[in-house]
């Protein structure tokens, strides 16, 4: 039996806020990237708490990178796939390539399982930007990558980060727990239910 987690939009939106400082110091983020679809909404409460005084708002990109295959059975328990798959990516000859070009850019995902998604998300941007800097004549800046996720799951992982990156303390999980199932409300057809759910196993 898969032990399941519910997490509420309250909890989603102290884990980013308790974690902002954090990525402020350590990652010094330009600019986001959110994983599709379980970045977004974390991407987007993380900007209200890394936004300082008298600068602009850090803008949020998207990609989409699918792993999940559904068991096909009655569950709403999926097992992690062995292929990624692209459903959405960064227009490589327009400005959002060009935009990341020297920048801090932090990557943001809901939760880290096998770590098979942010491996290929951080090695094809990394390929794809220095690309668009070699082209544009900007091969001398440094892009740095950096990770933010909700939850780090516990477990032998079949992806593998940058050393540099890990070393650096530029990857950050705003909790790190067991091999469970998690239960994100954005996920949920009746919120309410969810957020019961998400009470009794508080109590």
């Amino acid at each position: 039996m898969v032990e399941k987690v519910y997490v509420t939009y309250n909890d989603v939106h102290k884990l980013c806020q308790e974690s902002a400082p954090r990525i402020l110091e350590d990652c010094k983020p330009n600019l986001m990237i959110a994983i599709g679809g379980g970045g977004y909404v974390p991407a987007r409460i993380l900007r209200s708490f890394l936004k300082k005084p008298g600068n602009p708002n850090i803008p949020i990109q998207a990609i989409g990178l699918s792993l999940y295959e559904s068991l096909g059975t009655d569950t709403e328990v999926e097992k992690p796939g062995t292929k990624v798959t692209r459903t959405q990516w960064l227009d490589l000859s327009s400005l959002e390539m060009g935009n990341l070009i020297g920048k801090n850019v932090l990557i943001v995902d809901e939760v880290d399982d096998t770590r098979t998604t942010l491996e290929y998300a951080v090695k094809e941007l990394e390929k794809d930007v220095a690309d668009a800097a070699k082209q544009a004549g900007r091969a001398a800046e440094n892009t740095k990558f950096s990770i933010f996720v909700l939850h780090n799951k516990d477990k032998q992982k079949k992806g593998t980060l940058p050393k540099e990156m890990m070393d650096q303390g530029r990857y950050i999980a705003a909790v790190t727990l067991g091999d469970a199932w998690i239960n994100y409300p954005w996920e949920a057809t009746d919120i309410d239910e969810h957020d019961r759910h998400a009470a009794e196993a508080k109590n």
